[in-house]
């Protein structure tokens, strides 16, 4: 499915690149494993090959997506959702289905709700998570590291 060298997405983790793919056994089991390394938080993966399609593993997007993601960031219209609790969830589901837009509204909505009226531990601790996944997806469609990636969010969101 994926080839080493592809720029992939895991979602909850982020995005990385595959460096290999490697034969483990564990628990007396073998098994096939995409080795990914992801560029924020120089932390490796391992993704069982087996798992990838219910683990929504994909591509990073292309430029034009990005652009569209940025335009989302842009977006003045934001979730006024009163309880946090209910807020919490929805933006956890958004952020588990991997898809990179979902993840722009939910550290758009929060950067804001931060700004103007302050965040939960809970909530500054899911921006703080949603905000590396779409860093680290940045710095690889731009190819630009981690504090262009975070100077770059700052600037678009608070426009």
């Amino acid at each position: 499915m994926f080839q080493i060298g592809d720029k992939v997405v895991y979602p909850m983790h982020g995005a990385g690149i595959i460096e290999a793919i490697e034969e483990k056994e564990i628990l007396g089991e073998k098994q096939k494993y995409y080795v990914m390394k992801m560029p924020v938080g120089n932390m490796q993966v391992m993704i069982p090959m087996a798992n990838v399609s219910t683990l929504g593993l994909r591509q990073v997007v292309d430029t034009d997506s990005l652009e569209m993601v940025l335009d989302i960031l842009k977006d003045q219209r934001q979730d006024l959702t009163s309880s946090w609790n209910h807020r919490y969830r929805k933006n956890m589901d958004k952020i588990k289905t991997g898809d990179i837009y979902e993840v722009a509204r939910v550290v758009r909505d929060l950067m804001r709700r931060e700004k103007e009226k302050g965040l939960s531990t809970g909530e500054r601790k899911m921006l703080d998570n949603a905000r590396q996944i779409l860093i680290s997806e940045l710095v690889l469609v731009k190819e630009i590291d981690q504090e262009q990636a975070n100077h770059l969010l700052d600037k678009v969101v608070n426009n």
